[in-house]
């Protein structure tokens, strides 16, 4: 079922949190929400699942209009950050929970006389229970209680809770903070496992950008109460709308230099020309190049240089932080460690002079409002 969100507005007190956001969300597509604390994400979330009443707009869930409608009958399930299980309860009674309050009358929920009363419908939700817990491996599981699990088991235990009752849509609010790293990337292609599996909506709200770019189908990059860009993770990051987009999607951030395309047409970066007469006025831009598209090069042959001031040995990867020759202008690239330790001397190691070039055809434009210059970046892409 399609869920829209139209015109979403909502302010506590003087403060406006969201400003008229607008989000259609096709059936069975994974759409993460993010950006950083504050930014509106999770008020969003939370007026979609009816937590909390918009000052303004529409909520639609399969073009029915359910802003005024309770939580409990919009059919969505929520999984929170902290994970909410009950701890006095084993993991298939918190799993029967929600069944019980759907299905089961006052009477029929009565911890001794219920069992008793309704021994088929209690046997249908042990049968939906651990259908569940196939589907996620936790079958081994559903006798213990949430102190006697890990963080992971939790967080499968609080999505089992939520798919025993079908739900058009699961809303999941930053479900990974909680966990170590390598629990969280292992936890992120469960997740994505499972909503192909299950073949469901899900909407999941974080501030970490790598999990909304593993994990999306689509990304809606919010700030200051309002979606900056939405689309796939590849355009995200490949085709930032804004400055803001481009600093917050990207780890390391994307660096950016001072610029400029003068009345010829040319572009400049740091005073230094590139050949290129792109269809665009003169005007002072800022210049976008991820880590990736910058390499260590022979000063003979280098467009900048500046010296290594600190280094980042990730293995597999290795980032150097230069400051240009200008001495204003720091950014980072990324290297092979292998292939830099046989071009340079000592690895390039702190305090090291050293040769830059950037690949002409991945520079980002963005204009003094901050705006990507789409049609100069076309143009750019053309040279080479």
């Amino acid at each position: 079922m399609q869920i829209s969100l139209s015109g979403i507005a909502k302010s506590f007190g003087t403060t406006a949190v969201l400003k008229g956001v607008d989000l259609t969300v096709a059936a069975g597509e994974f759409v993460t929400l993010v950006g950083p604390s504050g930014c509106g994400k999770s008020t969003l979330l939370r007026i979609l699942a009816g937590l909390e009443r918009p000052d303004g707009g529409r909520v639609e869930i399969d073009g029915r209009d359910v802003t005024a409608v309770r939580p409990a009958d919009r059919n969505l399930a929520m999984v929170f950050q902290s994970y909410a299980l009950y701890p006095h309860l084993s993991v298939e009674e918190n799993m029967m929970t929600p069944l019980k309050l759907r299905d089961l009358t006052r009477l029929q929920r009565l911890p001794l006389v219920g069992p008793l009363l309704a021994r088929q419908r209690y046997r249908a939700l042990r049968r939906q229970v651990r259908g569940a817990a196939e589907t996620l491996k936790i079958e081994d599981l559903l006798s213990r209680k949430p102190g006697q699990l890990s963080g992971g088991q939790r967080q499968r235990a609080a999505l089992g809770r939520a798919m025993v009752r079908n739900p058009v849509a699961f809303l999941m609010d930053e479900p990974l903070s909680n966990l170590d790293a390598a629990l969280r990337v292992h936890m992120r292609s469960e997740l994505s496992q499972l909503h192909r599996r299950l073949a469901t909506t899900f909407i999941y709200v974080t501030h970490d950008q790598a999990e909304a770019l593993t994990m999306s189908d689509r990304m809606a990059v919010m700030m200051h109460g309002a979606i900056l860009q939405l689309g796939p993770p590849d355009e995200i990051y490949n085709s930032p709308a804004s400055v803001e987009v481009a600093r917050f999607v990207g780890s390391p951030a994307i660096n950016l230099l001072p610029g400029e395309i003068d009345g010829q047409g040319r572009l400049s970066v740091l005073g230094r020309p590139f050949s290129w007469a792109p269809a665009a006025e003169r005007q002072p831009l800022l210049v976008g190049v991820r880590p990736e598209h910058m390499a260590l090069a022979p000063e003979g042959s280098a467009q900048f240089s500046g010296f290594v001031r600190h280094r980042e040995n990730l293995g597999a990867d290795l980032f150097l932080h230069l400051e240009l020759s200008d001495g204003n202008t720091k950014v980072i690239l990324r290297c092979d460690p292998a292939v830099l330790a046989e071009r340079t001397q000592g690895g390039a190691a702190l305090g090291t002079r050293v040769g830059l070039s950037i690949d002409p055809q991945c520079l980002h434009l963005f204009g003094s409002n901050g705006r990507r210059l789409t049609s100069a970046a076309r143009d750019l892409a053309r040279i080479a």
